[in-house]
């Protein structure tokens, strides 16, 4: 961990929400909160988990790398 102070400790989170709230929350209008639950819920599940590429996993997509992983872990 780098000294307190410092903004690289939770670079991976920020960079998270930022995403989140760009291609998603400041587009939307929400009317309830339950609704909005409903449509972030649905993004991260189905959207950024299942078909958005991240660059920090080789342009795949989280679910590749986890099938990937598994593959691996049965065969050693």
């Amino acid at each position: 961990m780098s000294r307190k102070g410092n903004c690289w400790d939770n670079d991976v989170a920020e960079s998270f929400f930022k995403t989140l709230k760009v291609e998603l929350v400041y587009g939307c209008d929400f009317k309830t909160i339950e609704q909005a639950k409903t449509c972030i819920f649905e993004y991260i599940e189905i959207w950024y988990n299942r078909k958005r590429m991240h660059s920090s996993l080789g342009y795949k997509i989280p679910y590749e790398v986890e099938q990937e992983f598994y593959q691996f872990k049965n065969v050693a």
